[in-house]
């Protein structure tokens, strides 16, 4: 690996990209939790509030013909990696023109084009999907890497085991990405696990790995660079245990009883884009006038996107059993 691969490119242009990427997952999920009052999004939305780092801090490192695979709080992923926002939001509408066509909903956005293969509603359903990417890389002697995004809530899944071990043994070139926001659902990790140090699960099964701080989208990047070099010259799994933390509840039905309001608000001061923010602008490196003119870019992006959303169609009910059985698939052009 060379140095220069592994560190992350820290030019200005970079910083800010980094920080619109931040803001644009935060301002379209808030818009997304403001229509989910209004019932225009219905069904369940998991919100990435507090986590943002993650998704641009190692989508950073990733190139574009990597493969991705999320979890049901993919949103910021999808974002960060391509998906267009009118189509991401038509989805979350049930409508044909979004990514999925409308039967995925919030939790299930998919891109072929953008090498994004989903968003999964199982915990932990995507490990197993991930490996299987990483075998096909294996068997056709390519040098993409195949990342993973899950949540500590995985690791107390059977996949979770099941796919460290074959990729361990198969050697497999699969980063793995736990986004440890310490709650499985409403259940803290201490509760669920005797070991909460969950890269130490990974080195069990002689995966390097490390742990790197989750709100700090710079180390964040940093770690992902280092991994995804490191995952395309082996060709070996590498796992990432980014710490962070959720500001929101874990669904919009959750009413997050089990964790006191002051928790929470100890960890606000620490949330990645006022920390980010804060520091561009300490050194210097940012004008609020600058964040004025990004946040008014993308809530224009946001308007123009629930606009392409209501304007979509919702597709016939004499439609529904397409794409249900590979036979009932209609040919293209029909």
């Amino acid at each position: 690996m060379t140095v220069a691969a592994a560190k992350p490119h820290l030019s200005r242009e970079h910083m800010l990209d980094m920080l619109r990427q931040m803001i644009r997952i935060r301002r379209f999920e808030d818009k997304c939790a403001e229509l989910y009052t209004q019932e225009k999004i219905r069904g369940f939305m998991h919100l990435y509030d507090g986590e943002e780092a993650v998704a641009v801090g190692v989508i950073a490192a990733l190139e574009k013909r990597d493969r991705i695979v999320a979890t049901y709080r993919e949103h910021g992923q999808a974002l960060v990696r391509g998906v267009p926002m009118t189509s991401v939001m038509a989805e979350m509408y049930g409508k044909q023109e979004g990514c999925s066509r409308g039967r995925g909903g919030s939790m299930h956005l998919f891109n072929a084009a953008a090498n994004f293969y989903g968003g999964n509603a199982i915990v932990g359903g995507g490990l197993p999907l991930a490996v299987g990417l990483g075998l096909a890389s294996h068997m056709q002697g390519d040098d993409l890497v195949n990342a993973c995004f899950f949540g500590d809530g995985a690791v107390a899944e059977g996949e979770f085991h099941e796919s460290l071990n074959l990729a361990a043994l198969w050697q497999l070139p699969v980063l793995f990405v736990c986004e440890n926001n310490l709650y499985g659902m409403g259940t803290a990790l201490a509760i669920s696990e005797s070991e909460t140090d969950i890269h130490r699960k990974a080195e069990c099964y002689r995966i390097t790995s490390e742990i790197v701080d989750g709100m700090d989208v710079v180390a964040v990047e940093a770690a992902a660079r280092r991994a995804v070099q490191a995952v395309r010259d082996t060709r070996k799994p590498y796992f990432l245990e980014c710490r962070t933390y959720r500001l929101r509840a874990h669904s919009m039905f959750d009413p997050q009883l089990y964790r006191d309001k002051a928790e929470v608000d100890s960890w606000r001061p620490r949330e990645p884009i006022a920390r980010f923010q804060g520091w561009l602008e300490a050194n210097h490196m940012i004008h609020p006038d600058e964040v004025s003119r990004l946040t008014g870019e993308i809530d224009a992006e946001i308007e123009a996107a629930v606009a392409f959303a209501e304007a979509g169609t919702w597709e016939p009910v004499e439609q529904l059993s397409r794409f249900v059985y590979a036979d009932s698939v209609v040919p293209t052009g029909q």
